[in-house]
Parts: structure tokens; C-alpha cells; sequence
């Protein structure tokens, strides 16, 4: 029996670790605030489907994979559930400064049974990754999740940006400070969302802090 996740088809046992996930972050949403009250209801087509579709695309099967502002491990814990079967040579690291949420982070990795780091630091404070894919969801506008790709990404690396309706604008205004390449890609969970591919990334002004 098939076992789809929108788009993509995975084992039972991957399916079965999202479950374990969903369960989760409705355990621990009423504490520390995961998800809104109103996704509670819809997790798993709002979140767990939204930051699966990444792996809709052609990515990188290598390297490291960084996933900044962690949060409630949307996308990092289900890209963490996904690469355990798809690209489990490659590894991935989750940064979020909240303790609480780390915390969470890192117990949902152990309970689902999958590898990755939990870095609870500041994302400019962090360590540079030197990662072939960055990933954010609802973090911050293109302007300054640029300045992170900068940091965190190798030269060739590829920032996976989830944006809503107001994408065209930010990247408007993100290129009147910054040069870069990018795709976007129909959203599979909301017909005005965006998922963002963005490559390249070099200042317009390298004089800029």
C-alpha cells in the first residue's frame, strides 16, 4: 500500500514516524505554543504536508542540511523523518534559541528515532553549517533570511524559503540589496503560497554590513 505524503511516496515506517510527530507537537503545543489553537485541528495538512513538499524538488542527496528559527521542528523534524529514508547519508541540524523549544526538538528526534543536532543559539550566533540546503518557514521576510544563507550555507547551497502571498513583493524588495537566482514553486497546501528557491546569494553592494 502506497503511502503518500502530498506528493511524496514513502514507507510505513516514515509514515509512521510523522504520526509519531503530529502526536507530539499536539502534546506539547498547549505548553510552550508549537502551533496555533485553530492548526491544532489541521496539523497534519497545514504542517506536516506544507513542509514535506520540499522534497518535491531536486535536492541535494549530500552534505548537511540546516533548517534556522527550528520553532516547533516545521520544516526540521519532518525534513530530519524524510531523509532518514530518502538520503540518509545526509545530515541535519535544526537552530532555535528558545531552550523550550529545543528542547522539544530534541525530544522529537529521539521519539520518532531519528539523527540530527539541535543548536540552541541565535541564528547569526550559531556556527556557520557550510550546508548544501538552508531551509525557514514563517520566520522572517527574504531581506533578512539572506544575511543567514550567507552565513550558514556552502558557495553552492540552496535556501528553501516557504512564503505566503506577499512573496513577490519581498523579493522585490530583498533584490534591491542583494543578487540572486530563484525559483518558486506552486505551493501544494495554499493556492497563494509560494515555496522559494533561492541560490547564488551575493550582496548588490558588497560595501553593505
Amino acid at each position: 500500500m502506497q503511502n503518500l505524503i502530498g506528493s511524496v511516496d514513502v514507507s510505513r515506517e516514515t509514515f509512521e514516524r510523522l504520526k509519531t510527530f503530529e502526536a507530539l507537537i499536539l502534546k506539547w503545543s498547549p505548553k510552550i505554543n508549537l502551533v496555533s489553537r485553530d492548526a491544532r485541528t489541521h496539523i497534519w495538512q497545514r504542517h506536516i504536508l506544507d513542509s514535506a513538499q520540499l522534497f518535491d524538488h531536486r535536492l541535494p542527496s549530500h552534505g548537511a542540511w540546516v533548517d534556522i528559527g527550528s520553532g516547533g521542528g516545521l520544516p526540521g523534524v519532518v525534513a530530519a523523518i524524510l531523509l532518514a529514508e530518502r538520503a540518509p547519508e545526509m545530515s541535519l541540524v535544526m537552530i532555535e534559541s528558545d531552550q523550550r523549544k529545543a528542547t522539544f526538538l530534541r525530544t522529537a528526534l529521539r521519539e520518532c528515532d531519528v539523527e540530527g543536532v539541535v543548536i540552541a543559539e541565535r541564528i547569526e550566533s550559531a556556527p556557520p553549517q557550510i550546508a548544501s540546503i538552508m531551509s525557514a518557514r514563517a520566520l522572517a521576510p527574504i531581506t533578512e533570511l539572506l544575511p543567514h544563507a550567507m552565513r550558514h550555507l556552502s558557495e553552492n547551497g540552496i535556501a528553501l524559503l516557504h512564503k505566503g502571498r506577499n512573496y513577490a513583493k519581498e523579493i522585490k524588495e530583498a533584490e534591491l540589496h542583494w543578487s540572486f537566482d530563484v525559483e518558486t514553486h506552486p505551493s501544494l497546501t495554499a493556492d497563494d503560497s509560494r515555496i522559494l528557491e533561492i541560490r547564488n546569494i551575493r550582496r548588490a553592494n558588497p560595501d553593505e554590513p
